[in-house]
């Protein structure tokens, strides 16, 4: 039977998380709201909508929400040409393709975003499919870009492990039954991915890379 290896790719794959808080901090910063990095970290991972609704609370401003977002992405977007693969995603993801597991990316970024965190990567070769925010309704901490995944791979979710570096990733490969695996990377403690579900916990792709053989991902 097929098995699949499905990857979150903020923080887990590629090294922006520090990107993302920097740019969602000036964005809301520009907006009059001061919310300390440490906050705007915990919720990257978070698509757009539920990281503003998280950070501000239900008693915001909507009508503020997509003009927030819209400043994200600009700020963000001057970063596209510089965005840099942690050490060996793209090796790990070609050995696992090479191993017979079929790699798929589960991410909150869409479009320009996504072009640009896979030219990081450059292993294209090895990746089936990508199941994108432009292909879900609900992102993470929901388990429907991780089903989306597997509806992808045509992988039931007992044959399929999901490495991501947040809570909200850790969540969702749990709603989705399949086994998860964390990496530090992201900048999130050990103990808060292991309580969100993390059944394994590696440094990096390169940590995982080396541990492959008593890892879930055997």
């Amino acid at each position: 039977m097929q098995r699949a290896a499905v990857f979150d790719v903020d923080g887990t794959l590629v090294d922006t998380n520090h990107l993302h808080v920097t740019t969602w901090w000036e964005a809301l910063r520009q907006a009059g709201h001061r919310v300390p990095m440490h906050a705007v970290h915990r919720a990257i991972g978070l698509g757009s909508d539920d990281l503003v609704a998280h950070l501000l609370g239900d008693d915001r401003d909507k009508d503020q929400d997509d003009e927030l977002s819209t400043a994200h992405k600009a700020l963000y977007g001057q970063y596209f040409d510089r965005l840099s693969a942690l050490r060996d995603a793209g090796r790990l993801l070609r050995r696992l393709d090479q191993d017979g597991w079929r790699v798929v990316l589960a991410t909150s970024a869409g479009g320009a975003e996504l072009s640009a965190l896979r030219r990081a990567i450059a292993a294209d070769d090895a990746i089936m499919a990508t199941a994108s925010a432009d292909d879900v309704e609900e992102g993470k901490p929901s388990p429907e870009p991780v089903e989306h995944a597997l509806e992808l791979a045509g992988v039931p979710a007992e044959r399929a492990v999901f490495v991501g570096d947040t809570v909200w990733d850790m969540r969702a490969g749990s709603r989705a039954g399949v086994r998860c695996v964390g990496v530090l990377c992201g900048g999130i403690p050990r103990a808060d991915l292991v309580e969100a579900g993390a059944q394994a916990i590696y440094d990096d792709p390169a940590h995982l890379l080396a541990s492959l053989a008593d890892s879930p991902l055997a």
